[in-house]
């Protein structure tokens, strides 16, 4: 045998394990994403409040309790989060968003939303319409399609 054929199957070994090996981190990562799900469904209680403002931010710059920062992992610790800051009373507090919800909110408005601790899981409006979610178009950048 040739050696571009050895060359050849060494590297479709290697692409075939490193393959299995993500499909079965990806899947275990998936499991773990499910079950936190639930937890935070299980969790969550209502809560009216009223959306001050609302930013994309990073963790640390967030206003966010100390404990919460230190038990962050470090890949989170670096992107921006999507914060809201808001009036629940006569109390100002800071909370996280889910991507999702965020795209549906807007500043100065009242909202009813699902709570678990300071993370906003669903949210809608008191008055006013409903905002869907915004679709992107298809976009013809390739680094918008990875994303």
């Amino acid at each position: 045998m040739s050696t571009w054929l050895w060359v050849l199957i060494i590297v479709l070994a290697v692409a075939i394990i490193v393959m299995l090996v993500l499909f079965f981190l990806g899947r275990r990562a998936q499991s773990r994403m499910e079950t936190q799900q639930q937890e935070l469904d299980k969790n969550a209680q209502p809560m009216s409040f009223y959306i001050i403002d609302m930013k994309k931010m990073h963790i640390k710059e967030a206003g966010l309790p100390k404990v919460v920062y230190e038990n962050t992992p470090r890949l989170a610790k670096l992107g921006k989060i999507p914060i809201l800051k808001v009036k629940v009373g006569n109390r100002v507090m800071n909370l996280v968003c889910d991507a999702n919800v965020y795209k549906t909110l807007l500043p100065k408005q009242e909202v009813r939303a699902m709570v678990a601790g300071i993370y906003v899981v669903s949210a809608k409006r008191v008055r006013g319409p409903q905002l869907e979610a915004k679709k992107k178009k298809k976009g013809s950048n390739f680094l918008d399609k990875l994303r």
